[in-house]
């Protein structure tokens, strides 16, 4: 947990609390230790003035004071304005610079009474030499030339971590986490939250639903990709986060896979291209062993081959072809107990 806040902060993102200085008499305030009048107009005093003067790089960054040192709005902190930017300061995160972008998206999300709270760090450079990020208690912003500045945190922030931040699998954030429909499930009121990433990937949380997948009955955390092959739209992994053997694989196919289910050219008749489409553009679950691989592999080949039109408008087997970790692996495959079960098997 310790070396992650480096990067995303308070993981499971809790609202950010106040912590009010209550003692009668107490003047809140960045202790006075040093004081300088800067531009012949505003006094920069104490942890401001130490912030604004001895940190390399912020105070050509933010120009000249704007204002004197002013209490927040919540009552916990100070600040001060500058031409390009200002400093935040409290007893528990100190004084750091915010300006630019990360500084308009964090306005955006409610300053120091957003989620995100205060700022914990200053901007800092990415490994990658691209983009920046800035630390607050409840998450970090990122920023990149190509992806703009968005927040990540909670349980997106940690799969993100997982994979690699900004220089894994996923890339930049494309924008903050927002709400979703279809998520754990293909019911309108399978709601959740989704974040996007670079290359048409997101990640998906939903807190569990009785008529979702299996894998999100309880909360799960899922993730996917875009993949707009000739038999696949794209792909979503859920995984159960109480049982994370609980793991499925929702893949949404074309009208093209769809539209035959014999011949030569179609989803069952190369299923070997079939499956590398499904994987072409998002992550196969964690530690997948032999069987668990296998037996979707084979749940594949059975959806692919009998999506025949139901007579409502729709196809047998539904929208998705829904892949089961946890269903075992048929050897020999038997084409009669699959059409039965629905490409169910093993349940």
């Amino acid at each position: 947990m310790h070396s992650s806040l480096g990067r995303i902060g308070t993981l499971l993102a809790a609202p950010v609390v106040a912590l009010g200085l209550v003692t009668a008499g107490l003047t809140l305030g960045a202790t006075s230790a040093s004081a300088e009048v800067f531009c012949g107009s505003h006094s920069v005093d104490g942890a401001i003035w130490t912030e604004y003067t001895q940190t390399p790089g912020v105070q050509r960054s933010l120009g000249c004071p704007t204002t004197d040192e002013l209490a927040t709005p919540d009552g916990v902190g100070r600040f001060q304005a500058f031409d390009n930017g200002s400093i935040y300061w409290t007893p528990d995160t100190g004084a750091h610079a915010v300006w630019g972008a990360i500084r308009q998206h964090w306005a955006d999300l409610g300053w120091e009474r957003g989620y995100l709270g205060y700022p914990l760090t200053d901007e800092i450079t990415n490994p990658d030499g691209y983009g920046v990020r800035q630390q607050f208690q409840g998450g970090t912003i990122y920023w990149s030339q190509y992806s703009g500045a968005h927040a990540v945190h909670g349980l997106t922030g940690w799969w993100w971590g997982q994979n690699g931040y900004e220089s894994g699998f996923y890339g930049y954030p494309t924008s903050d986490e927002y709400n979703e429909d279809h998520v754990g499930g293909d019911e309108d009121n399978n709601t959740g939250v989704r974040q996007d990433f670079q290359s048409g990937r997101y990640i998906l949380y939903s807190g569990g639903q009785s008529n979702a997948f299996e894998s999100c009955h309880t909360a799960c955390i899922g993730y996917g990709g875009v993949t707009n092959t000739k038999w696949v739209k794209k792909t979503e992994v859920y995984m159960n986060l109480a049982d994370q053997n609980k793991r499925s694989t929702h893949v949404t196919p074309t009208d093209a896979a769809f539209a035959s289910t014999s011949g030569s050219d179609t989803a069952s008749s190369d299923s070997a291209d079939n499956w590398k489409q499904v994987w072409s553009n998002t992550l196969m679950f964690p530690h997948a062993t032999e069987g668990e691989m296998h037996s979707t592999y084979e749940q594949l080949y059975c959806h692919a081959s009998y999506s025949y039109p139901n007579g409502s408008g729709g196809h047998w087997g539904g929208p998705t072809w829904d892949l089961e970790a946890w269903h075992y692996d048929m050897v020999p495959y038997d084409a009669s107990k699959a059409l039965q079960t629905g490409c169910n098997w093993g349940e």
